[in-house]
C-alpha cells in the first residue's frame, strides 16, 4: 500500500538498537526517509528546535515589522475537493478525511527568520526548502512506553467561553473521538495495554494574528517486545499519521490524493529525535515551503459528514499564520 523506504527504516532500527542518537524525517507518503546521526546534522543544513533537543545558535532581535499576505484560493475552488470528500463520506468510504490546501504567501521574512522567531513546540528549518512550527506531537517513547497526543479541534481563544464552546461543539467533538479511536487502534499495532489517559484537554496556542485553543487527548501503551528499541519498524507501522489522514486509512488516502490535487511532500509527514534512549516526534504541520522563488503555506482540517463548507474554508484560512509576536 505505501511504498516505504525499507532500507532507511532498517537503518533507523539498527541505530536505535545500538542506542545511537539521530534525527529522522519521513514525508507524507513514506517515500522519502532521511536519517541524520547527531554528527551529520550540522552539515545537513538542518536547524532543529524541539523541547529536549536544539542545535540552534541564539538569534538576533527581529528588527523589522513583519509583512505577511496570503492569497487563499476562492471558496469555489476549495469546494471542488470538499464536495469530492463529502461524496465519499456519504458513500461510507471514509468517516473522517483531513483535507488540505496549498496557499501562496508573501512575506518579508526568510524561512530561516521564520524558524528563529516563531514560537512552537517543534520547529525545523531544512536547507532553503521548508520550515515548520508545529504544535502537534506524533509519538513519544519513554522507557518502553509509547504515547501519542492527538490534537483535533481549534477555536479562536478571544471568544467568550471559547474553551467550553470547543469542548461541547458537536462536530469538533465527533472529530476528536474519531481521531482518538483511530490512534488507539494504531498504537495497538505496536503496543499492549493501550489506554486513553487524558481525554479532551485544552491547549493554548499563541499566534501573531489571533490566539487559539486546541483540543488534545493522551493515549499510551507498552511497546510489544518485537518493537522494543526499533524506532524504524514502529514508524513504518504507524505512518502516515492518522490525525492528518483520517479513517479508515487506505481508502481515505485514495480520497485525499484524488481530492487535493497537489503534492503534500514533506507536509504532514513526521520527524523525530531519538536521543539514544527515548524518542520525541512530531507531525509536520504549520508548514511553509519554497518552490522556485515563491512561498506556499500548506494547511487544512478534518472533514466529517457534519462539516459545513463555509466553516471548513474559514478554518483552512485561519491556519495560515506565523506565531511571531
Amino acid at each position: 500500500m505505501f511504498s516505504m523506504n525499507h532500507q532507511k527504516f532498517m537503518e533507523m532500527d539498527e541505530l536505535s538498537l545500538q542506542k545511537v542518537p539521530y534525527f529522522f524525517i519521513v514525508d507524507f507518503l513514506g517515500e522519502n526517509v532521511e536519517v541524520f546521526k547527531e554528527s551529520d546534522i550540522k552539515e545537513s543544513g538542518l536547524l532543529i528546535d524541539f523541547q529536549n533537543f536544539s542545535n540552534t545558535e541564539s538569534s538576533s532581535e527581529l528588527n523589522k515589522k513583519v509583512e505577511w499576505t496570503s492569497f487563499p484560493e476562492t471558496q469555489e475552488s476549495f469546494e471542488k475537493g470538499f464536495n469530492e470528500v463529502q461524496k465519499n463520506i456519504r458513500f461510507g468510504n471514509s468517516y473522517l478525511v483531513n483535507y488540505t490546501r496549498k496557499t501562496k504567501i508573501e512575506t518579508n521574512l526568510t524561512l530561516e527568520e521564520i524558524f528563529y522567531h516563531s514560537t512552537a513546540k517543534y520547529k525545523v528549518f531544512y536547507k532553503d526548502f521548508f520550515v515548520f512550527f508545529s504544535p502537534e506531537t506524533f509519538v513519544k517513547i519513554v522507557d518502553g512506553k509509547i504515547l501519542t497526543y492527538p490534537m483535533k479541534g481549534t477555536i479562536d481563544a478571544s471568544l467568550d467561553n471559547a474553551a467550553e464552546i470547543l469542548k461541547n461543539d458537536k462536530k469538533e467533538k465527533a472529530e476528536h473521538y474519531t481521531v482518538v479511536d483511530l490512534l488507539r487502534n494504531d498504537l495497538s499495532m505496536v503496543a499492549d495495554d493501550v489506554k486513553v489517559d487524558k481525554f479532551q484537554y485544552i491547549d493554548f496556542i499563541k499566534t501573531q494574528q489571533k490566539d487559539l485553543f486546541a483540543m488534545s487527548s493522551e493515549i499510551s501503551g507498552s511497546l510489544k517486545p518485537e518493537f522494543d528499541g526499533k524506532v524504524g519498524s514502529i514508524m513504518k507501522k504507524l505512518l502516515p499519521a492518522g490525525s492528518i489522514l483520517g479513517a479508515p486509512k487506505p481508502k481515505t488516502l485514495e480520497i485525499i490524493l484524488n481530492a487535493e490535487g497537489y503534492e503534500r511532500g514533506y507536509y504532514t509527514g513526521v520527524c523525530g529525535w531519538f536521543d539514544g534512549e527515548n524518542l520525541d516526534s512530531c507531525v509536520m504541520i504549520r508548514f511553509i515551503e519554497k518552490e522556485g522563488e515563491d512561498l506556499y503555506f500548506k494547511s487544512g482540517g478534518g472533514i466529517t459528514h457534519m462539516s459545513k463548507l463555509e466553516d471548513e474554508y474559514q478554518e483552512m484560512k485561519n491556519k495560515i499564520y506565523v506565531p511571531i509576536h
